[in-house]
């Protein structure tokens, strides 16, 4: 698994795994790295190849306060920057916006990364009155629900439209959350 944070090398001992999950949870204590971890994510695989691209979705606010730590080496400057497009989002309406119309991408991403999942889910509903945790909990469940199937579906349009056999790589989604004990970790 941290071969998807940090490269690698490939092994001389052939084969290996090549596994690829569709969804990936990670999760930590506030201040632990997430963000820099994902971004370092995203990073990899906008450099696995030219033609890739990566959504990266956050709060604006907060990344912009706090942005990322960029591994030892790598080039502030690079073009592969340019392949991470920032998706701006504020709360969970905004995610099931996105996930909603992600079949009308003319050029699906090679991977999505959502930072802070879980602090989309506020404790407050529109209306400003108090939400119960099984009721977060369960908006949170249908987000991911609605993240898996969008790129399920782009998955099987990729492959219906342009390859004659099933695709080795193919969107992947990954999201972080902070998880402070008051609600239980997905």
């Amino acid at each position: 698994m941290t071969e998807r944070f940090f490269p690698t090398k490939p092994s001389s001992g052939g084969g290996g795994n090549h596994r690829r999950d569709n969804l990936t949870l990670l999760s930590g204590p506030i201040s632990s790295g997430k963000t820099s971890l994902l971004f370092q994510f995203a990073l990899n695989v906008a450099t696995a190849s030219e033609t890739n691209h990566v959504v990266f979705i956050c709060h604006r606010k907060r990344i912009e306060s706090n942005p990322p730590f960029l591994s030892q080496g790598t080039d502030p400057s690079s073009d592969v920057f340019n392949r991470i497009h920032m998706k701006y989002v504020d709360d969970d309406e905004g995610l099931r916006n996105y996930f909603a119309a992600f079949h009308l991408h003319l050029d699906f991403p090679a991977a999505v990364v959502i930072d802070d999942f879980g602090d989309y889910f506020t404790q407050s509903n529109s209306k400003g009155s108090s939400i119960n945790s099984r009721a977060r909990d369960m908006a949170m469940v249908r987000t991911l629900a609605l993240c898996h199937n969008a790129i399920t579906d782009a998955k099987k349009l990729l492959v219906s439209l342009f390859y004659p056999r099933p695709v080795l790589e193919t969107p992947r989604g990954h999201c972080s959350s902070t998880n402070d004990g008051s609600h239980p970790s997905l």
